[in-house]
């Protein structure tokens, strides 16, 4: 729970932000959060999300946050929680948004969510990566431009994680050699394409049901990069309903063979669990490395 010290801070900067004499009526703790505290935060003028961490234990992660939703909010194509702060007060960071009040699904909730997720890959950039670092989950996300999007794969993607696993000792002789026959074939197996803007991290955690029946997308892991990868995570923990790659598809073609190149992708996301939760994840990564020999 928020100290007393910190809660007149907020109220002074919203009351500045607001223009207005602000008070906070309530303080309730949000599930869901496993790096940062999460709480609701009601007051006399709206409802606000905050989230605190560690400023020393993650330093930067909650501006590279609002870098990124304000990024993606940018595009004017799915809902993005307004940022209204961020900062540090006695060794915490936060991070204060707009509070999304959780709605019920529109009948067609997964084909409007994929036609707008297409509509925000269509925004695009000279090179892959991003002018900033940020974070992918509790790890730093290295977003080093490149013209090459295969390059930018291999090297600030999959080498990083490669990396902080051989130091952690959670991954094998023989599977870095997997992955580096894999790094080979990758030019004849990823078809060009043009870097888009993506979440990062999409993932059916990271997004949410807004009052309007609608998606809205939260914690991400901004970058430019392939848009498979995101249709990818997608796909991680199950999949969305099959109308979101439909409508999705139907907007935004995806070139031929899309679907056997998601493996390929979440080689990212699954090592960045090998990094984060340990070596039970090394088998999905070897199963996939095994499928492309």
């Amino acid at each position: 729970m928020i100290s007393n010290e910190l809660k007149e801070a907020l109220e002074k900067l919203l009351a500045e932000k607001f223009s207005q004499a602000i008070f906070i009526q309530n303080i309730k703790p949000v599930s869901g959060g496993c790096i940062n505290e999460t709480i609701k935060l009601e007051t006399n003028h709206k409802t606000f999300f905050l989230k605190i961490n560690s400023a020393k234990t993650f330093p930067g992660m909650f501006e590279a946050e609002a870098k990124g939703l304000k990024l993606l909010a940018a595009t004017n194509t799915i809902k993005i929680p307004d940022v209204i702060h961020h900062g540090e007060h006695n060794g915490f960071s936060f991070l204060l948004l707009e509070w999304i009040e959780p709605g019920k699904r529109e009948k067609d909730f997964f084909e409007d969510f994929g036609k707008k997720l297409a509509a925000l890959h269509k925004h695009t950039n000279n090179y892959f990566g991003l002018d900033h670092d940020n974070y992918i989950g509790s790890l730093p996300q290295s977003n080093k431009q490149y013209e090459n999007g295969i390059d930018f794969f291999i090297e600030q993607r999959l080498i990083k994680q490669i990396e902080i696993a051989k130091d952690k000792n959670e991954i094998d002789s023989s599977t870095i050699k997997q992955f580096n026959n894999l790094f080979k074939k990758l030019p004849e197996i990823i078809p060009p394409d043009k870097p888009s803007l993506l979440h990062g991290d999409l993932w059916s955690g990271n997004y949410m049901t807004d009052n309007n029946g609608s998606a809205c997308l939260i914690d991400p892991a901004v970058y430019y990069g392939f848009r498979e990868a995101d249709l990818a995570m997608t796909k991680l923990f199950g999949g969305f309903d099959s109308e979101f790659y439909e409508a999705y598809n139907e907007e935004f073609p995806l070139q031929k063979n899309w679907q056997q190149r998601l493996d390929i992708f979440n080689l990212y996301p699954l090592m960045v669990h090998v990094n984060l939760f340990g070596g039970g994840y090394l088998s999905q990564v070897k199963n996939i490395l095994k499928s492309f020999k």
